[in-house]
């Protein structure tokens, strides 16, 4: 059928203009996927190879479970924990599986299965958990262990309580552990950088849209940074995350022990970049408040942030190369230096604020570096006598 003969039919003609725009999307949507299916391989490598190990260890000859389904079970659950809580979470989650399992055979032999059987054993199972002081982790498997018992596995009428399920959640516990440490442990130093490179491209996003905002008393574009930089919290709280399981596998690691001197940077770098996060909030909020008052913007001010942007993206390039970061630190300070001359053009409280803001965030890329905070304090050019006196 012709396109001219669609209309007939109702189907709507597109042009070519929204053909290409469909076929841009559909090309992004794509690459997105592949983007992220690439960036989840490596766990769902270690996932499968735990689920096959932890079968073939219970199924062995050592154990000689012959349907030991709690194995790969448990082994997927403890790699798929937080690494930075992944022993303890392992522990939990052999607790929770013994509990449920424990009341799930006492009971389900005792009054069969059904929908009212099925609920009193999850209710006790759980309740059980929560009395003996479990976490959120403990109670939740002790439920689904429970259900698993009287719906799949139920012991007969006067059976014995079956002990292997139990061993088998900590064979697959052990596995868990054993694929992430020994095994296939993930790289630290990339799971390091890709947390805390968004982090740094958003920062150095924030302090050039602040600076042209400064430059073209353009009120929109700082309330866009504004809204950009209160946006960055779950960014930062998965940079922490991922900075303790880096160093976890550092440790724990064998094969990755090389990798400690690299993953100093990035351990150093995490609170002052914590740091730099929060007093950026405070300084576009402030330019938003300078540009609505209409307060004079210092002829450095722009330049400044602009220079401390510079810096951010070179402490990244830094990072990753493994460098001492001099070109930072020098862009740190030239800020710093701009930012207080630019003081004697401030003509309100909010512009003085945003100086200091922004001498404070000169500070905290100093540390990021690595420099000491008292003596990144000792490195800034001297406030002339006036009303804002402090830094960080």
């Amino acid at each position: 059928m012709s396109p001219r003969e669609r209309p007939a039919l109702g189907l709507p003609v597109l042009s070519e203009e929204a053909l290409d725009a469909l076929g841009r999307r559909s090309r992004d949507t794509l690459r997105t996927r592949v983007r992220r299916l690439r960036l989840t391989a490596f766990p769902i490598l270690q996932c499968a190879v735990g689920a096959g190990l932890a079968w073939a260890v219970a199924t062995s000859p050592v154990f000689g479970h012959d349907q030991p389904f709690f194995a790969p079970i448990a082994a997927i659950i403890a790699l798929g924990v937080s690494l930075g809580q992944r022993l303890r979470r392992v522990v939990e989650l052999v607790v929770g599986v013994v509990v449920g399992v424990l009341v799930g055979d006492l009971l389900i032999g005792v009054i069969g299965t059904g929908v009212p059987q099925i609920v009193l054993v999850v209710a006790l199972a759980m309740g059980g958990a929560v009395f003996l002081g479990g976490g959120a982790v403990i109670v939740s498997q002790a439920g689904s262990s429970a259900v698993l018992v009287a719906t799949l596995m139920p012991p007969g009428p006067g059976e014995l309580v079956d002990l292997t399920r139990p061993v088998d959640a900590a064979i697959g516990g052990v596995v868990g552990l054993a694929v992430s440490v020994l095994l296939l442990p993930v790289n630290p130093v990339m799971a390091a950088r890709r947390h805390l490179d968004p982090v740094l491209r958003t920062v150095a996003e924030v302090m050039s849209t602040t600076a042209e905002a400064l430059e073209e008393r353009d009120r929109s574009a700082a309330a866009l940074a504004l809204a950009q930089a209160r946006g960055m919290q779950a960014d930062v709280d998965a940079m922490h995350a991922a900075l303790d399981a880096s160093s976890e596998i550092s440790l724990m690691a064998p094969v990755r022990w090389r990798s400690r001197g690299q993953l100093v940077g990035y351990l150093d770098a995490a609170e002052p970049i914590d740091f730099a996060v929060r007093d950026i909030r405070v300084l576009t909020r402030h330019v938003v408040a300078l540009l609505r008052r209409k307060e004079p913007v210092p002829r450095l001010l722009p330049a400044a942030l602009h220079e401390l942007a510079g810096g951010v993206m070179l402490l990244r390039a830094d990072l990753a190369r493994g460098d001492e970061p001099v070109a930072a630190r020098r862009s740190a300070l030239k800020a710093a230096g701009k930012a207080t001359e630019a003081l004697d053009e401030t003509g309100g409280f909010a512009g003085q604020v945003v100086v200091a803001q922004t001498r404070s965030l000169a500070v905290d890329l100093l540390r990021a570096t690595g420099v000491d905070r008292d003596e990144a304090v000792r490195m800034l050019p001297g406030l002339p006598e006036g009303p804002v006196r402090y830094e960080g």
